[in-house]
């Protein structure tokens, strides 16, 4: 049998950085994406979209639209009146009788080409009715605010998920009680009160999604898409039109790039029905820029409040928060977003009484879903912010009072779970190295000249929130030359993840990564099933799917190549794409047993070596409904960050001079990738915390969808980056890595909002934050 241990062992191949497996494709051109896919016989559609953000649709007519040059056909709500969605199916394919947001899809033009269908968009007749609009997600929970789903409570909904409450705008609502948070309140020496808020915000990966759908006359749908959940789509389908998932085939060729805005399928259940529409014919969707910006999901909105109290040591004793999640109009990821921030509400600090609540709130705007860092970056501002500002009333070291009640092991989670085995990683540790990194003597402000230069920080922690059955499966072939393939249902969205696991099956059949090839792209019914490629979940899942899969591999070499070398299977060692034996001179290439081994006289002994693994996630259990008790994720990563801006207050203007984070890895599996995730997180955080975020108007109609007026991070735009890993190993990951790409992004808005308050002597609580904004705060303007 094989024997191989990924914990705490020598590596020749894991924690090196090796070569990407997708590079060449990439930067040669080669690489194909869903919208480089055209066929000559291929129908193109266009969406119309409501410019309302809430109204009735009193009437539609099409008899014009279907007259235009090369139109096919034009579907209404009416034509396809399925509801879809998950968990909760809130969502008509198309709006029926009401919009809920501008940007929503009321009709669907199928033609020969873009450009007729985008033409015959202007020749569909509509007439709304406006109704009020519900903008803020504290304004929709109030008693006497419009109820956007009146309906609710006749919804599909996965009931372990999605929690809303009839005859008020929640969509869910996730409680946490540990403690007596409600008794402890007079024992504290001092409170902190805070209340934080920022608008929703775009995902701004660089491919607009696009979606292929065709029908085969034997009933088999074939999609493809640019996704990062394949394997979520044939269910959704299945509980759209009640076709069986198994006629669903989703093909996910290169992904440029999701960060949350592709895991949940959106729009392919509209494009199915454009291709049923049309016969089954071959239709291709995609969205441009201001589709993206208006009509799919996006990063979710917060308006929140918080109570810290502590001892006059410093010591926090309970805390109180209440988070307004601003969902958009249709559930969505939203509520799972929800239940991530407040499953996590404290931060990595030790918090023994708390009480916090949820509220993913209905609006009249965009529906909100998963974005880098899923419900953390917003649960850690709400927090931080409250720590900072209980510092300065306690007048004690920022820096100092977070390192006291930072969690360890052996302390308990605010869902109370215990955090022991290497289920944490080391606070304390990421705490000391960020001192270190930023050079914290415990001035936070110093003035040169009409500049002040200003430090912040903040500690994060982050679990994965993946369902209890969250599964990868894994499939090592041996290949005639002696090198192996590796399938998986991972989706390469740029985060190397499929280079990382050619790196795990390298490091287990001994060998050079350049001997593992890795299938790229992803076809659901030719990859072994993986949950989805979120969370930083990949290469737990899929890398202890794909160690399983080698090691079984390995294992079946050494059974056949025993039986020629006449030795234990124990005894042979596979390494270099050889097998051999200690008690044979002779090396044998692995490939001459693919299909088991032909001796010379024509005799064969084993069989095809196909090695298989799988791997179903962990410790982790549902929240219970009413205290939240429960084991929501296998580990938390955590890490310790800061940032040091120069303001200038004549002009409140101001940029970021370096950036830092120290994260606990657990084992940094790809140097230079893992390097490239963190700084790409943080550029991203800042960017997000510094000038995102849609802007509304009176009508609810986002005003910035392009990308000339939604300023991004842009070249020159970036600090320094400072990058520090720990390694606390997780002993139920393959070499005790832990997740880590959103994990550079988590803590970087609070550290900006750290460093913003100190310069300034006010605090900011808000994002996007903007000069206007400091220029207010500061003024009163």
């Amino acid at each position: 049998m094989a024997h191989f241990s990924t914990n705490g062992s020598e590596t020749t191949v894991v924690g090196h950085s090796v070569g990407r497996k997708d590079t060449s494709l990439k930067v040669t051109g080669h690489a194909k994406y869903t919208d480089d896919e055209i066929e000559s016989d291929m129908l193109h559609a266009a969406l119309l979209t409501s410019p309302h953000a809430h109204a009735r649709i009193l009437s539609m007519d099409r008899r014009r639209a279907l007259q235009a040059p090369g139109v096919r056909a034009v579907l209404f709500g009416t034509d396809c009146p399925n509801h879809t969605g998950d968990p909760l199916a809130d969502r008509p394919i198309l709006a029926i009788d009401t919009v809920r947001y501008a940007g929503e899809p009321v009709a669907i033009v199928i033609a020969d080409e873009f450009h007729q269908a985008a033409a015959a968009l202007a020749s569909i007749d509509v007439v709304y009715a406006p109704l009020p609009v519900v903008q803020s997600p504290k304004a929709a929970y109030e008693p006497n605010a419009p109820l956007l789903h009146p309906d609710v409570h006749t919804y599909r909904r996965n009931r372990a998920e999605a929690n809303p409450i009839p005859g008020t705008n929640i969509a869910t609502h996730v409680p946490i009680r540990k403690g007596h948070p409600d008794d402890v309140w007079a024992s504290c020496d001092v409170i902190a009160e805070v209340e934080v808020s920022f608008p929703q915000a775009h995902h701004a990966y660089m491919e607009t999604p696009a979606i292929i759908a065709e029908i085969d006359p034997d009933g088999e749908m074939h999609i493809t898409t640019s996704t990062q959940s394949p394997f979520t789509i044939p269910s959704l389908i299945h509980e759209t039109f009640d076709v069986n998932p198994s006629q669903v085939r989703v093909h996910v060729p290169f992904v440029g790039g999701g960060f949350g805005g592709k895991s949940s399928p959106y729009l392919e259940p509209l494009v199915v029905a454009a291709s049923k529409a049309v016969g089954g014919r071959k239709v291709k969707l995609r969205c441009e820029r201001e589709h993206a910006m208006q009509t799919l999901p996006c990063h979710i909105g917060l308006e929140a409040k918080v109570r810290l109290g502590a001892k006059r040591d410093g010591r926090f004793v309970a805390v109180d928060i209440t988070y307004w999640f601003d969902g958009g109009a249709y559930a969505d990821r939203a509520v799972i977003v929800t239940r991530a921030a407040v499953q996590d509400c404290t931060g990595p600090y030790r918090i023994p009484h708390v009480r916090c609540d949820g509220f993913c709130m209905y609006t009249n705007h965009p529906p909100a879903t998963a974005y880098r860092g899923f419900g953390h970056p917003e649960e850690t501002f709400v927090i931080e912010r409250a720590v900072d500002v209980l510092a300065r009333q306690l007048h004690l070291d920022p820096l100092e009072i977070r390192r006291l009640n930072a969690i360890r092991t052996g302390d308990s989670t605010p869902t109370q779970t215990l955090l022991t085995g290497g289920r944490v990683g080391n606070v304390p540790g990421c705490i000391d190295h960020l001192k270190k990194l930023m050079e914290w003597d415990g001035r936070a402000v110093r003035r040169e000249g009409s500049r002040i230069i200003a430090k912040g920080m903040c500690c994060s922690w982050k679990t994965s929130s993946t369902p209890p059955n969250a599964s990868s499966g894994a499939i090592v072939r041996v290949n005639e030359d002696s090198t192996v393939t590796l399938l998986s249902g991972v989706v390469e969205i740029g985060q190397g993840t499929k280079t990382a696991l050619a790196q795990m099956v390298a490091e287990v059949f001994a060998m050079s990564v350049d001997r593992v090839h890795v299938v790229l792209e992803v076809d659901t019914k030719e990859e072994p099933e993986h949950w989805k490629t979120v969370a930083s979940r990949g290469t737990l899942l899929a890398g202890n799917a794909a160690v399983r899969a080698a090691i079984d591999a390995v294992r079946q070499l050494q059974e056949t190549a025993a039986i020629v070398f006449q030795c234990r299977p124990s005894d042979v060692r596979i390494s270099n794409g050889v097998a051999s034996c200690a008690h044979e001179e002779k090396a044998i290439p692995i490939g001459d047993f693919k299909n088991g081994y032909a001796f010379p006289d024509g005799r064969s002994v084993g069989r095809m070596v196909i090695g298989r693994g799988s791997y179903t996630i962990e410790d982790v259990t549902p929240l219970d409904p009413e205290t939240g008790r429960g084991s929501p994720g296998p580990e938390w990563t955590v890490a310790a960050q800061g940032v040091e801006i120069e303001y200038r207050p004549a002009d409140c203007t101001y940029r970021v001079l370096r950036a830092f984070s120290v994260i606990d890895a657990g084992k940094v599996i790809h140097p230079a990738l893992a390097l490239g995730q963190v700084k790409g997180a943080m550029n991203m955080g800042l960017s997000l915390a510094s000038r995102e975020g849609y802007v509304y108007s009176g009508r609810g109609v986002v005003t910035n969808p392009q990308f000339r007026v939604y300023p991004i991070h842009r070249y020159g735009d970036q600090p320094e980056y400072h990058v520090v890993f720990l390694e606390t190993p997780d002993e139920h990951a393959p070499w005790g890595l832990r997740g880590l790409g959103e994990h550079g992004l988590i803590g970087m808005p609070a550290a900006l909002a750290s460093a913003l308050s100190n310069a300034l002597g006010v605090d900011v609580n808000e994002m996007p934050m903007t000069s206007e904004l400091l220029w207010r705060i500061q003024t009163g303007g």
